[in-house]
């Protein structure tokens, strides 16, 4: 009976330490291209199985970060007050974790189509990668971006099984979209990742080339998105909606030039929720209304 409430003790710490609603930046994206490849409300167990691989693999990959990452995190003043680095979870229960979450994805990739089995491995592959990279290169923004580049593109091929032009528009905004805001986040870092010699682009280029560059790709984001509308083709509700996206990325950008490393967190978390549920919504409504 300890043991059973030792364990539901720390579902809630685990998902704190994954950042379980962050979720809410991919997902969307996911369902963006789900819904584009339907062309409306998809089938309801499609709907589903691309959700749990969407949610598994994203949990899988957070939490083999924090496993890979917990030597840096514990010496890190922004982190070192997480679950792994604090002993509030054991890294045999993230191991665990690690492999239910992973166990997930597999399965919904296999019951969504042939295509999506196939090509699992390699977005699986990529999240595995992904903590290593950043030792190596400041590119590792880049690469976090096509991981979660490849979330429309999953929802796209389990509707599909095939690819085309829309889809590596989606490909191409939603990496260029990680790709800034990553660096962005990544200014907290740069004094730490320089002294304990970790690769980021700020701690490599510097705040202002990396203000710049985010935009930047922002502002690649919202062309691939505006190609989007006209390849599929939409109408005036997504355009509304990629106007208001636009906006949102504005202001992102207005937070961390008045407010400095201090705006950072209402910059990173609240407008880039509102960035991915606004393109999300605006196809919805498109495609329901227009």
């Amino acid at each position: 009976m300890a043991l059973t409430r030792n364990f539901f003790a720390k579902i809630p710490v685990f998902f704190g330490m994954i950042r379980f609603e962050h979720t809410l930046f991919a997902l969307p994206f996911a369902y963006l291209g789900l819904f584009l490849a339907e062309r409306g409300i998809p089938r309801g167990r499609i709907f589903f199985w691309v959700t749990v691989a969407m949610v598994g693999l994203r949990t899988a990959g957070m939490t083999y970060n924090r496993i890979v990452d917990r030597k840096w995190d514990a010496l890190n003043p922004r982190t070192r007050d997480w679950a792994l680095p604090q002993g509030k979870l054991s890294v045999k229960f993230s191991c665990w974790a690690f492999l239910t979450a992973s166990g997930f994805y597999f399965w919904a990739a296999y019951e969504l189509n042939a295509l999506c089995a196939v090509l699992s491995p390699v977005p699986f592959a990529m999240i595995v990668i992904y903590p290593w990279l950043k030792r190596l290169t400041f590119l590792s923004h880049f690469f976090l971006g096509m991981i979660l580049g490849a979330a429309p593109v999953g929802g796209w091929i389990a509707s599909r099984e095939a690819f085309s032009i829309p889809v590596f528009l989606l490909l191409g905004a939603v990496c260029c979209w990680v790709a800034g805001f990553d660096m962005i986040y990544s200014l907290q870092d740069a004094d730490f990742d320089r002294e304990y010699h970790l690769h980021s682009f700020p701690a490599r280029f510097g705040r202002d080339a990396t203000v710049w560059v985010a935009r930047g790709l922002h502002l690649l984001t919202l062309i691939f998105m505006a190609g989007l509308g006209r390849a599929i083709p939409l109408g005036k509700f997504y355009w509304s909606g990629l106007l208001l996206a636009a906006v949102f990325l504005l202001r992102e950008h207005w937070i961390v030039f008045r407010k400095g490393s201090e705006g950072i967190q209402e910059a990173f978390f609240c407008m880039n929720a509102m960035v991915s549920v606004t393109f999300f919504l605006a196809v919805f409504f498109d495609l329901m209304l227009s």
